[in-house]
């Protein structure tokens, strides 16, 4: 999972990416970069860190251009080096900068077919710079560079490459190009500004980018659309591929997404409050006649669905733990032992609201099962006499393919084991699981009833469909084992 922002505006817009990228730092902390165009010259800092780490005032002030694109990196394939970072660049034709959020299924039949065929070289692991050659190939076939030209090439990209991608893109002498996959399992949306020098717009992986800057949201980029827009603030719009089945990524409202956001015209704030609903029936009418003395959520995404299971449950809502802000998101870390070692760096109990309570711990989703395992010790530990958790989402029982960072089934606590095995492995007294029906009815709202959405990681159902052998190639490039042998071999 990554961030991604696009800006064609009336003045630079170096300054305007860079707020953009720091409210989406929670889609990743490995690398971030920055791309400009400023006439027939494209300018790229880019390198691995926090984006605070990334950019200072001198490369900053590099960055000069109207149109530019910027990304904020989490690692799912590929190395973990810094020439992973992106936006990245070919100078034919034309010159471009791309940045992606997603993953390609077919990237290595993808990167055969862009050496042999197309006679373009791929320098790094990253999906990302397959999709950059693709569409950069296509391009190169209209011999124009007009907003035409550059549909045509989607269409081409959209034909090729198999999976979940959004991509912002600049082009030299073009401006601002946007296109989301024919599912529309990665988000993207546009949003408009108007100015007393014309027109801006900008395109992000989530609305709170836009509303940070001063951008109206206008609407999401539908499924396999085709979005141009020119340094004047000319908007081209096309449809460059036939939509799929709609099946936006659900683990966006579980887990990544900012609860500030709206994605798919759903809040995802109002999303994660009716996950605490429905799980919150699903108690009683398991146990009618709980013993919970405390509703306790783990920081930060669980909270508005820890409040709604406290309200149906007619129980006291606490804040039990501690959240060091210094810390990044544990999920995203690059390997099992810094995961392990950040859970305890990044909380901390408040013992009063533990001892010798009945604690119901919640939290979004349960992958690994690691963390889990260490935030119950934690309440144990500080008194409580009894701690069950509840995950407001289905067990994660199959890898995601589409660009979030669940690897292998064996690194998968729910995988091959029943709700029993994994309460036993996790130590509490007693696991909740939302149920998949629940969950999706919650994330629709009544305004969707019925909306489909990817959930490939609880139901093992892939809309993309799957190649033969694709798991086990999978596995030799994300678990964590092959991570740790890229990461000693630099």
């Amino acid at each position: 999972m990554c961030g991604i922002v696009g800006i064609a505006g009336t003045t630079d817009v170096a300054a305007a990416l860079y707020d953009g990228l720091t409210v989406l730092q929670h889609r990743g902390q490995d690398a971030a970069g920055i791309a400009t165009a400023n006439g027939t010259q494209l300018r790229v800092h880019k390198g691995n860190g926090l984006v605070r780490d990334v950019f200072n005032a001198k490369t900053m002030a590099l960055l000069e251009g109207r149109v530019g694109i910027a990304h904020c990196r989490y690692p799912t394939a590929g190395s973990e080096g810094s020439d992973e970072a992106q936006p990245f660049y070919v100078n034919s034709p034309y010159g471009i900068a791309l940045a992606h959020n997603g993953n390609l299924i077919n990237t290595d039949a993808l990167r055969r077919e862009v050496f042999e065929q197309d006679r373009r070289n791929i320098n790094t692991g990253s999906d990302s710079e397959v999709l950059l050659n693709v569409f950069a190939h296509e391009l190169d076939k209209s011999r124009t560079l007009t907003p035409e030209a550059a549909f045509r090439a989607i269409e081409g990209v959209a034909r090729r490459a198999r999976g979940g991608y959004a991509v912002v893109a600049t082009v030299l002498g073009l401006g601002l190009v946007a296109f989301r996959d024919p599912h529309g399992i990665r988000p993207l949306v546009l949003g408009k500004r108007e100015t007393d020098a014309g027109n801006e717009y900008a395109i992000a992986s989530e609305s709170v980018a836009l509303d940070i800057l001063g951008f109206e949201r206008v609407r999401d980029i539908a499924p396999g659309e085709g979005v141009v827009i020119t340094p004047r603030g000319e908007l081209h719009t096309r449809q460059c591929a036939e939509p799929e089945k709609h099946a936006p990524c659900i683990f966006e409202y579980v887990y990544f997404a900012r609860p500030d956001s709206m994605i798919e015209n759903i809040s995802v704030h109002k999303a994660r409050m009716r996950m605490g609903v429905t799980l919150g029936e699903k108690i009683l009418r398991l146990r009618p006649d709980h013993d919970i003395d405390t509703v306790i959520p783990i920081p930060d995404t669980s909270r508005d669905a820890a409040l709604e299971i406290a309200n149906v449950l007619g129980v006291k809502y606490r804040e039990g733990f501690i959240k060091n802000r210094y810390v990044g998101r544990t999920f995203i870390m690059p390997g099992q032992g810094e995961r392990v070692k950040s859970v305890k760096r990044k909380l901390n109990p408040i013992t009063l609201e533990f001892r010798n309570r009945v604690v119901l711990l919640v939290d979004d989703s349960i992958v690994r099962g690691t963390t889990s395992q260490q935030i119950v010790q934690m309440a144990r530990d500080a008194g409580a006499r009894k701690v069950y958790l509840a995950s407001a989402a289905p067990p994660v029982r199959h890898p995601n393919i589409y660009g979030i960072d669940m690897p292998t089934p064996e690194e998968l606590i729910a995988h091959g084991r029943s709700e029993e095995e994994i309460e036993r492995m996790i130590g509490c007294d007693w696991l909740i699981y939302q149920d998949l029906p629940d969950l999706e009815k919650a994330v629709a709202g009544p305004k969707f009833p019925g909306m489909v959405f990817d959930t490939s990681c609880f139901s093992g159902e892939y809309v993309t469909g799957v190649e033969p052998g694709y798991f086990e190639g999978l596995k030799q490039a994300r678990s964590d084992d092959a991570k740790r042998q890229r990461r000693l071999a630099l």
